[in-house]
């Protein structure tokens, strides 16, 4: 494994923003910003104690999780770790991510591995607590293009998009919660593309059968997204918690309603935290005055304080405040929390030690903290997740056959293909034919004196001989000269192809490959292996050859 400082790295797409870089690499400039620093374990066994002793209902959050994961066919070991949750000693490392298909970009699974890690790691190092891994699922969110694609590498090493559209068409339309949205039988052409698409390996049926399992007709995104975790993370433990549920939204009512009653408090709070922020960083996330959305004919919109009531953003809907408190009163699941209030509804409901964090994340968690203090729960350390490129050997090949450093290909790649031009035209086609034709010109011309003298009618024969030389000579030149063309091809599209490889789309490999493409090439025990060469303490960019 090879590190690459997180500096070393392109900035663009808010990929590593420089708040990320001083979190990661100079944590004492942003402690206010934070309530704890992830290397400290001081820092560690404080936050632990105090969500340790903090008043939960742990029997009711155990028994919706309970009734979840075993909706979701999960391991007994995730059920014992569930069970364990009823212990003051238990305590939560917690990530979450959108329900994308096949598990979207690559990064979700890094968080997910991260978070196991993290837990086996506190595990030892604070033995007399137990900690359970807890995954988020995002399925309220109803940006459906963020989950309908994913891009692979193709049989012809390009980067192939494929989308899920239902009924074949593009919603045009917002679909509420996309988590409970039904796979229909346009998955089937969905995967046919896939199949044509990917290279031929002895692991591919059975790859794409659990693949097909998961996601088939009557599936909904959830429930896909859960079953092919549960299979590629066997045994794991991991605990599943779908926040888009009836139970969950009774115990999150009070949150709710005092964000609906103290409007727009907590935005104000987070404006100036987040104007302390961008005296020296980018603000990541904007908060709305109110920080909910409400689940309504079939959408989810965002809610719009009103002088005379609320409105539904992207909507003529109107709703009287007589009506909405009813709904909190009585219907609380109507109600989903955006960015800004779903972290505190997590740790609402979780003793949560750790949230894993993308980047972006990282950042925004910065300006959540006036929030946590507020409601009076202890905001929980955050954790940067494992950033990886993953490189194959054919990959490697090609960078040890023109020197190539790895980070070139994460800033310009034509730059790079100027760089190996250079290399194979070492050796310069005009210098070493326009040499070699003036030295015979000059020899057969040095002849013409002596054949004169001989016999005269030499000459011709001696003209004769000269343009059949010349023209053996330039036609090498013109073989050569395609030869170095064809050789030149073969390096440019192998460095278009390396660049699919390990920056496709010009993007990081974590923010836009799916898992799909490494388990059809290596097989279902990709994972473990990946288990195995992950670290999660080194907080750089991990190059990790296969």
């Amino acid at each position: 494994m090879n590190l690459i400082d997180f500096r070393e790295l392109p900035s663009g797409n808010n990929a590593f923003s420089s708040l990320f870089l001083d979190y990661v690499n100079d944590y004492a400039k942003l402690q206010e910003l934070y309530n704890g620093n992830f290397r400290s374990d001081n820092d560690w066994k404080s936050v632990i104690q105090k969500v340790a002793e903090r008043p939960l209902d742990r029997s009711s959050i155990v028994q919706i999780l309970t009734n979840q994961n075993r909706n979701f066919h999960c391991g007994v070991r995730t059920l014992a770790n569930i069970d364990s949750l009823l212990n003051d000693n238990t305590v939560a490392v917690v990530t979450g991510q959108q329900v994308g298909l096949f598990t979207g970009p690559l990064y979700t699974i890094y968080k997910t591995l991260t978070t196991l890690k993290l837990v086996e790691k506190l595990a030892s190092r604070f033995p007399e607590y137990n900690f359970v891994p807890i995954f988020w699922l995002e399925g309220e969110d109803h940006d459906y293009e963020e989950v309908s694609s994913i891009n692979l590498i193709n049989a012809g090493n390009d980067v192939a998009k494929f989308e899920y559209q239902p009924g074949g068409s593009k919603p045009d339309k917002n679909l509420g919660a996309v988590g409970t949205l039904e796979f229909d039988e346009t998955i089937d052409t969905f995967f046919q593309n896939i199949e044509q698409a990917l290279v031929q390996t002895e692991f591919k049926p059975k790859v794409l059968e659990l693949f097909k399992t998961a996601y088939q007709k009557g599936m909904t995104f959830n429930r896909a997204f859960v079953h092919l975790m549960n299979v590629l993370l066997e045994d794991s433990g991991l605990i599943f918690l779908d926040p888009h549920d009836t139970e969950i939204k009774k115990l999150l009512a009070p949150l709710f309603k005092r964000e609906l009653a103290e409007t727009p408090k907590f935005c104000q709070l987070v404006i100036d935290q987040s104007a302390e922020i961008e005296k020296h960083y980018h603000a990541q996330i904007k908060p709305k005055s109110l920080n909910l959305f409400l689940f309504h004919h079939g959408g989810r919109f965002l809610l719009e304080p009103k002088p005379d009531g609320y409105g539904l953003k992207g909507t003529r809907q109107h709703l009287t405040k007589e009506q909405v408190q009813e709904f909190i009163n009585n219907s609380p699941e109507l109600f989903s929390p955006n960015v800004v209030l779903r972290p505190l509804c997590q740790d609402w409901l979780l003793p949560t030690v750790a949230y894993v964090a993308g980047p972006s994340e990282v950042a925004y968690f910065g300006q959540l903290k006036s929030l946590y203090q507020e409601v009076q729960i202890p905001m929980p350390i955050i954790y940067p997740r494992s950033s990886i490129t993953i490189v194959e050997e054919k990959v490697e090949k090609v960078l040890n056959r023109f020197a190539l450093p790895l980070t070139e290909f994460f800033h310009d790649v034509e730059m790079i293909k100027e760089k190996v031009t250079s290399q194979i035209a070492d050796v310069n086609t005009e210098e070493l034919f326009g040499g070699t034709l003036a030295s015979l010109h000059e020899t057969l011309d040095a002849m013409q004196p002596a054949l004169q003298s001989i016999d005269p009618t030499l000459l011709g024969a001696l003209d004769n001989t000269n343009k059949k030389i010349i023209s053996s000579i330039e036609n090498l030149k013109e073989k050569t000269v395609a030869a170095q063309k064809r050789q030149h091809e073969v390096a440019l599209r192998q460095i278009d192809k390396t660049a699919n490889h390990v920056f496709p789309l010009a993007n990081f490999q974590e923010r836009e490959l799916n898992v799909l493409y490494f388990l059809n090439k290596y097989g279902l025990e990709f994972l473990r292996w990946l288990y195995g060469e992950i670290s999660i303490d080194t907080f750089k960019h991990q190059v990790i050859n296969l």
